[in-house]
Formats: C-alpha cells, structure tokens, sequence
C-alpha cells in the first residue's frame, strides 16, 4: 500500500434509511490502494446496502463519496464501472436465459462487448480467465442450467475481467470449494499487490483474518470499530459483530430409526448437454440421522436435488422412497404430502419470490389447511406461521407483510430454512443450509436442524462447506462426476481423505474407473 496516496474510496457520513428501517447510520469508510479492506456485521447490519451504494445501485439519501482523491457522485452501475469499480453480489446479478458469455459482456464497461468475432474472443478470454484462478467455466452455457457454485464463479470472473481500481466482494467464497477460495486468494492477494483496491465482505472470519488488512465493524447500521483482523482471534471478531458470544452448536445423541429416505441405484442422463449425468446413485437416512453430501460444485449435486424434490420427474417409479413409499413418480407436492421438506440452493427465485410477502412466501410449501383448504388461502393463517418464523430463527424483518427482497440474504436464509422446518418433515432435504450467515446465525440454524433430528427426521444436508458438514453431520458421502461415494461415519473422517474423494479417488469411484480403463486401452 502507498501512503502516499490519497484513499481509492472515501466514504463520509453515508446514510440510506427505508420504511422503518435505518439501514446506513452516518458511515464513514477509507480503503487505501492496495488495501484489502473487511465489512463485518452480523446479518441485516446494512454491509450489502453500503456496497450498492458504492456500485451505484441504491441511491444514499445522505452523505459524499471521493474517489482517488476526487468528489464523485456514482448514480448507476454504469457510471462506477467507468470509474473502475466492479461489484461480486451476494445475490447474483444473472439473466437466466443468457450464456455465460452474454451475462459477461453486460456487465464490462464499454468497448468489451458486441457481436461476431469479439464475442468469440470474450468467450476465450474467459476461459482462459476462469482457468487461471482456478474458476472453471464454459462460456457456452446458458445460466439456469448452472449450480449456485457455477454462478458464483461467473460473477467473481466477470468482476476480474473489468480489470477494476476497486472491487468490491460481498460474500465471494459462500459456495466455493476450500481449493477455489485459496485460488482466489493468491488472485486477491496479487490484484492488491498491483494497487487494485479491495472492499471484501465475509462471515468466514478465518478469511477475514487470513486476508485482510483492516476490518471496519457494522452493527444495526452503525460503525462501531475499526481494527487489524490479523491481530484479533476469531472469537475476538465475533464479538466485535454481534455484541456479545454466539451462540454454540449443540449436538446432543440420538436413537437411529427406520429408513426415512432411500435412493437406490438412481441413474438419470443428462437433461441438457452441460448437465452432469447420474450414474447408480444409492444412499439411505435414518430417522434421528443426518447425512451430508460433500463435493465441487458441477459434480451432479443440482440433479441429484431435482430428482429427489420431485423438480426432475424422470426417475425411475421405485428409485427414490419417502418413510417406505415409492415417491419417483411423484411431484412436488405430493412428495411434500408424503413428508418431505425441500431447501433449495437459491434462495431468491427458487425459495422465495422476491416480491412476494414473507406471509405469501409460506405458501410456496403449506398448502394443506389450515393455510389452505378447499383451494381457498387463510392469509390469516399464513400470517401467523410467518409470524412464528420470523419470531422463532430471530428473522430481522418488519413483519409478515415484508416483501422478501426487503430482507438481507442471511436473513431471508433464516426464514426459509425456518419455514421448511416448521411443516415437522419426516424427511428434510437441505441444499447450503448457511449460505451467506453470519456467525450467529449458523450456529442457530445448525441448533434448529439438529433439533429436528431429535425428534426423529431424517436430514440430508448438501454442502461445499467442509466445516458445516463435519460440525452437524453424522455420516458423509461426496459425489463427484455424477457418481456417489460409499458412506463413512463423520467421526472417522478426515478432510485430507474427504478431499480426495472430491476428486473421485474412491475404490471404484469415477477417477479409479477411468484411470483403469486408460491403463486397459494402453496394455491392449
């Protein structure tokens, strides 16, 4: 860093306030060139709504910004990129119907995109792009066919693409593999080697500590410190975040029932031809059991959710059974009737409609009395299980009648998560349970899963984060090229043998199968 320098960003007496919410309270901010630079706060503290308003996406009612040392007032996106500041959201900013290339090209500043040959030539810088820090991407593919770990890399190559003065990261690493994130961290720490500016927002305070240079604390919209994450514990840092200790996980033994979910040699081929195929997929859960998936986004995980949800139908009648029942032919809803509850990897769009209220939101998965009966809605009962949510998993919303784009993203994860929980499953299938929480709150939703599991369901708990698995899990798998791997107890588990397995490197997993196929063809 130069001192010389004036800041790469000065912030001074921001403010933003929305309907009964104050979300940015007087903030003032300076990030140095060079300078890799945390927000930290607990969920809903106002970091999301600060950095929208850096990249021009929200407008402050409040306050002046200096860039390089100059006033500059940013009124769209458009205008921060042509000042050299790039954005990773937290929630993707993606059209589904687009190639990964075209999504790209929107998001450049001007001269980057257009037609014909020049977008060959970003697809290829892409590529070479995405394999250099180790974010493999295929430039062709459209983005609803992406897992949440494929869109997150598309974002974050988008951003080092834009060659940026400043970029901005909210939540970068909340669906990589721990491979992936020390990949990016050799790009970050070598971008701010070169005087690229970094505002970086994680819950992950080991990253925090690992990376940053200083760390400005939010809490309720407010700045409460400044300070050298590298000289505080992460216990230290938790404090500084919510106020006080966060709450444990508290795993407690319980009695293993009958099987509640079983999969027997589920193979389904690809829906589409950047779909991963799977290939004689077999796994049981316990009442009283939680089993965790592990593996690299792109490996089979979206498909193996579709076709146990009942999303994807083409599943053989008998391959997927719900407390004893074949449910493979089965839909949605009528796999919710048999006693499944569903979190999907993303939340907006697939767990909740943005514009909808928290209360209609409810009714995306209770829709048996008394929320509704005879096709008539109770909005007053919806209300009150909205009610009973928010009050439950400490949801920080105005009330039921809050639109879920209202909330920020740990907090909205809370209120699905909660909702599922609430309809009493025998089975719960859970997809990034904490993607994008603070502190606090994943140790919550750990204590309300493990909850469930004392009364008797059977979980299933798909994750990239190796330390949520190990934390809550009581047996693992990992599926890697649309194959699954034997089970091992989570006691007996390491993550140097879990990572292994990652790569398909399982007796008879895919990587052996292929090794000896290759060792076959050379022999002949």
């Amino acid at each position: 860093m130069t001192s010389q320098l004036p800041p790469r960003l000065a912030l001074a007496h921001i403010s933003k306030r929305y309907p009964g919410v104050i979300a940015n309270d007087d903030i003032s901010l300076s990030v140095a060139p060079g300078e890799i630079h945390a927000v930290l706060g607990e969920n809903g503290a106002g970091k999301s709504t600060l950095m929208k308003i850096i990249f021009g996406a929200v407008r402050p009612d409040a306050g002046e910004m200096h860039f390089n040392g100059a006033p500059v007032t940013i009124n769209s996106p458009h205008d921060a990129r042509n000042l050299g500041i790039a954005m990773v959201f937290q929630h993707f900013s993606l059209f589904d119907t687009l190639t990964v290339t075209e999504n790209i090209a929107l998001g450049l500043p001007g001269g980057h995109q257009g037609a014909g040959s020049s977008m060959r030539q970003l697809a290829e810088r892409i590529r070479t792009t995405a394999e250099r820090y180790g974010l493999p991407l295929e430039p062709n593919r459209h983005v609803h066919t992406l897992s949440v770990g494929e869109r997150q890399r598309v974002e974050i190559v988008r951003a080092l693409l834009a060659n940026p003065q400043l970029l901005i990261l909210d939540e970068p690493t909340s669906v990589l593999t721990p491979q992936a994130v020390e990949t990016l961290f050799v790009t970050l720490r070598q971008l701010a080697a070169e005087g690229t500016s970094i505002l970086y927002i994680s819950h992950k305070l080991d990253e925090i500590r690992a990376l940053c240079h200083h760390a400005t604390v939010m809490r309720m919209g407010k700045v409460t410190g400044v300070c050298d994450p590298r000289q505080e514990s992460a216990a230290s840092l938790s404090r500084l975040m919510i106020g006080g200790e966060p709450p444990r996980e508290a795993r407690v033994a319980t009695q293993r029932g009958e099987v509640r979910l079983a999969v027997e040699s589920l193979s389904l081929p690809r829906a589409h031809a950047f779909a991963t195929e799977l290939q004689q997929i077999s796994l049981d859960v316990h009442a009283g059991e939680i089993v965790g998936i592990a593996g690299v986004s792109g490996n089979g995980q979206q498909e193996l959710l579709a076709a146990l949800s009942g999303e994807d139908m083409r599943v053989d009648g008998t391959a997927v059974h719900i407390a004893g029942k074949p449910v493979g032919r089965l839909d949605a809803r009528q796999r919710r009737r048999a006693g499944l509850a569903f979190v999907p990897e993303e939340r907006l769009g697939r767990g909740a409609v943005p514009g909808m209220s928290l209360a209609t939101n409810t009714l995306l998965s209770h829709q048996t009395p008394p929320y509704v009966s005879k096709g008539m809605i109770s909005p007053k009962a919806a209300a009150g299980l909205a009610a009973a949510v928010i009050g439950r998993f400490r949801v920080k919303a105005s009330g039921p009648e809050a639109l879920a784009r209202s909330l920020s993203g740990g907090n909205l994860q809370k209120f699905i998560v909660g909702r599922e929980i609430e309809s009493n499953p025998k089975v719960l299938i859970v997809a990034q349970p904490t993607w994008g929480v603070d502190v606090g709150a994943a140790a919550q939703i750990h204590n309300e899963i493990l909850a469930l599991k004392a009364t008797g369901c059977a979980i299933l708990v798909v994750s990239e984060e190796l330390d949520e698995l190990f934390a809550i899990c009581d047996r693992l798998h990992v599926i890697a090229k649309g194959h699954l791997s034997p089970s091992i107890p989570t006691e007996t588990a390491t993550r140097e043998q879990i990572g292994l397995w990652m790569s398909g490197l399982w007796e008879g997993g895919p990587a052996q199968a292929r090794d000896a196929h290759a060792a076959e063809v050379n022999h002949g």
